[in-house]
This record gives C-alpha cells, sequence and structure tokens, in this order.
C-alpha cells in the first residue's frame, strides 16, 4: 500500500546533532562555558547589527588568567564585583555564577553588552551593564565595591594613565582587591610598576594549560 507521506515531506531537525554541534562552539572552564564566535547565540548577535568597535570582539584570555586566580585565591569580601573593560564579561559572569556576586559589568563600548547578555544567559546569569570610560569612574562609584579587576584593558599608550588613576581611585575607595590581567605587553608593565610604587602590590606570573591555554601576568594589589 503505498504511503500518505509525500517524498517531498521536510525531516524534522536532529535534536542530537544540533546540540553537538552548539556544544562543539562552546568551551568550557572552571565551572563557566565561554562561545566561540561561531556559538549560534553569537552569531544571532552578530545578524541583528552589533559590532563592537574597541576590540570587544572575542572572549580574551586575560580574563581566564583572572578567573583562575581568583578561583584559587578567593578574597573574603566578595558581595559586589566591578568588572572594568568588561567585553564579553566572562570574569563578572564567574563571579555572578560560583560567588552570586552583584557585578557590574563595565565598558565604554555600548555595543559589546549583547554579546555579554549571550554569554550570561549561556551561564544562568544576568549582570548590571554601565556604559562608562575608565578616566570617568569616580571614588564615589568605588565606595562599596569589594574588588575591580579588568582583563587586557591597558592595550594602547593612552590607557596608562586613566587604567592607574582608577586604580587610584579604587584603593581611595576601600576596595578590597584589585586584579589585572595582560599578556605582558609594556604599556601594562608601566603602568603596573608606577602603581606599585604608589600601593605596593606585585605582579605574579601565571600560566593556563587545559581546555585554555594562556600564559601571561596579574597585578594584584590586596587593600583590606
Amino acid at each position: 500500500m503505498p504511503s500518505s507521506k509525500s517524498s517531498n515531506t521536510p525531516k524534522k531537525p536532529n535534536s542530537k546533532a544540533s546540540n553537538k554541534q552548539s556544544d562543539s562552539k562552546l568551551r568550557r572552564f572552571r565551572g563557566v562555558v565561554m562561545p566561540y564566535a561561531g556559538h549560534s547565540s553569537i552569531r544571532a548577535v552578530k545578524r541583528a547589527g552589533h559590532e563592537p568597535s574597541i576590540h570587544g570582539t572575542k572572549l580574551w584570555k586575560s580574563s581566564c588568567l583572572i578567573i583562575d586566580y581568583l578561583k584559587k585565591n578567593p578574597p573574603k569580601r566578595r558581595k559586589r564585583v566591578l568588572d572594568a573593560g568588561c567585553g564579553w564579561g566572562i570574569t563578572g559572569i564567574w563571579c555572578a555564577k560560583h560567588w552570586d556576586s552583584k557585578v557590574i559589568s563595565m565598558d565604554a563600548d555600548a555595543a559589546v553588552f549583547p554579546y555579554l547578555d549571550a554569554v550570561a544567559e549561556l551561564n544562568g546569569v544576568s549582570t548590571k551593564s554601565w556604559v562608562q570610560r575608565f578616566e570617568k569612574v569616580r571614588k564615589k562609584d568605588l565606595e562599596k565595591v569589594d574588588i575591580l579587576f579588568g582583563g587586557d584593558i591597558c592595550f594602547w599608550d593612552e590607557l596608562v594613565k586613566p587604567v592607574g588613576k582608577m586604580i587610584d581611585r579604587a584603593i581611595d575607595a576601600g576596595v578590597g582587591t584589585i586584579v589585572i590581567g595582560d599578556p605582558e605587553r609594556p604599556t601594562f608593565h608601566e603602568m603596573a610598576e608606577r602603581t606599585i610604587a604608589k600601593h605596593g602590590g606585585e605582579v605574579l606570573d601565571w600560566r593556563l594549560s587545559g581546555a585554555v591555554k594562556a600564559t601571561g601576568a596579574l597585578l594584584v594589589i590586596h587593600n583590606d
């Protein structure tokens, strides 16, 4: 008896295959998931026309260096966190997911936040977005912050002074822990040397292997 189904009937999508393909576009690191640019959620943001203009085009590995440091050296105070120059925001997302921190994700480029929101949704958390430049962050903005961190935020000569001044104000405001990560650009080391001369602290060499491979340095200041 001939089948009543047309040979042109479209096939149902294979959900297992779709999930497998989606999973191949994700990295897992220290309990968070990080999408590659080819992940469906990121492609959807791109199709919507969001185009970051200040290097907020991917997840930068210095963020992973900071996550690894914080996981191994959890500060006592970690309720309120500022992710300065957040980009796609994975460090703040990690704090929200693992410490239930209230996270302010700050970046000068508003176009990064749809990407951050997509990454946060994949991880089941949310953060508060703040469009701001380093030099515009005031002492009173930092008075209730427990941890300030930033990954890959001192990549131009013009950023050495603004990042350093932001750290000055964070120290004055009583921020407990400050961590700045970088793949060891000369601009980072210039900023770090000036900061340590004023406030103390140290630069740590940091290395990751495994799912995420990265090397770099962390400027760490304990202000508690």
